[in-house]
């Protein structure tokens, strides 16, 4: 059995499929996945699970170099935008229109991962970022600069 706390085999599949640059949504249940796309749908009922349930064990499990969220998070639905910093912490943050997350980005991930949750913009972007200390770690290799301050 997985040592890790996250039991769902398609989500563990997704997470490590990912590789760096490539771009995970996980959504609200209102989200228009498109049909082409890899699609793991968690919804059971409203707001089950919710976001944050779905998000602390891939925040746990997935290294997110990026995160992005709907521009209008930051004045329309605060406590959500509190609880993305906190998992992610250490990733870059960088808020992009609504309507270019329900058209083009959709179209760009990798997998889209569809929650219960009835949460105005509640569709959080994250792209795959690399493990710096195991990447730059070997005698003579120089982490750049942007990775410096995750070293």
């Amino acid at each position: 059995m997985n040592r890790n706390r996250l039991l769902n085999a398609q989500l563990s599949h997704a997470i490590a499929s990912m590789g760096h640059g490539d771009l995970m949504i996980v959504c609200d249940a209102g989200f228009p996945i498109p049909s082409t796309t890899w699609r793991i749908d968690l919804a059971i009922t409203p707001d089950v699970p919710d976001l944050e349930t779905v998000l602390a064990p891939i925040a746990a499990n997935f290294i997110a170099e990026k995160v992005s969220y709907a521009e209008e998070i930051k004045v329309h639905n605060k406590p959500l935008l509190a609880k993305v910093e906190r998992l992610f912490s250490g990733a870059e943050f960088a808020p992009i229109p609504h309507a270019t997350i329900l058209s083009e980005m959709a179209a760009k991930a990798k997998v889209i991962v569809r929650t219960g949750a009835f949460d105005p913009w509640g569709n959080i972007l994250l792209y795959s970022g690399v493990d710096v200390p195991q990447w730059f770690n070997k005698p003579g290799v120089v982490a750049p600069d942007y990775y410096a301050r995750k070293m």
